[in-house]
């Protein structure tokens, strides 16, 4: 993986959350402020434009940390600063590389997600973001410890978030505005650990498209 990995992720994150930003603002009424998909669709172009004005010569960390500077100065609500940080601490992570491999995304996805709980102070079962998160890294550390290609990893990794999103229907919200509800929460699925799950799809989409 390399600098156009990168960038056809960004692409696909763009255009997943921009087909699914009413879903996303749905969600996110139900127990929060009614504004995730529209936040998540302005950040996601911003970082579209921020990379496309990038020469080729950027390597892919300084993108990804690029990606997370533009979505804290664009996206309003907590989700700015957890991807923007994400997105640094993965970004860093990777540092000067010009190419990166199973191992090396692990590692950056394993330090977004710390900068993640590190910044929102969540846990597992909260229902956050980090309900998607955690159990993709989980699967796709699982997978390439088991010498599976890297598409088979992240798509398990993709299938882990996608189930830790539902997951949050029967939970009770412990941060973030939706916390305020109390056991109103409960039974509505988290938007950000939804969100989340697409940014995951979306990096398995870019990694098959690019192999």
């Amino acid at each position: 993986m390399r600098t156009t990995t990168i960038h056809a992720w960004m692409t696909q994150v763009a255009e997943s959350v921009k087909d699914r930003r009413d879903y996303l603002t749905q969600l996110d009424a139900a127990i929060g402020d009614g504004d995730h998909g529209v936040n998540m669709d302005r950040g996601f172009e911003a970082v579209g434009k921020a990379l496309a004005a990038q020469n080729g010569a950027v390597p892919p960390g300084k993108l990804l940390t690029l990606a997370g500077k533009t979505l804290v100065s664009t996206v309003g609500g907590a989700s700015g600063p957890l991807w923007g940080t994400a997105f640094r601490r993965a970004g860093r992570t990777l540092g000067d590389a010009e190419e990166f491999d199973g191992q090396d995304l692990l590692a950056a996805l394993r330090a977004a997600l710390d900068g993640v709980v590190e910044l929102g102070a969540a846990q597992p079962g909260d229902k956050t973001m980090v309900d998607a998160l955690g159990p993709a890294i989980d699967a796709l550390a699982a997978s390439l410890d088991a010498g599976e290609p890297l598409e088979v990893a992240l798509a398990a990794a993709t299938a882990a978030a996608e189930d830790g999103a539902r997951a949050t229907v029967p939970l009770q919200a412990r941060k973030g505005r939706a916390s305020y509800l109390g056991e109103r929460s409960i039974g509505h699925q988290d938007p950000g650990a939804t969100s989340a799950a697409l940014i995951m799809a979306a990096l398995q989409l870019a990694v098959e498209r690019e192999s």
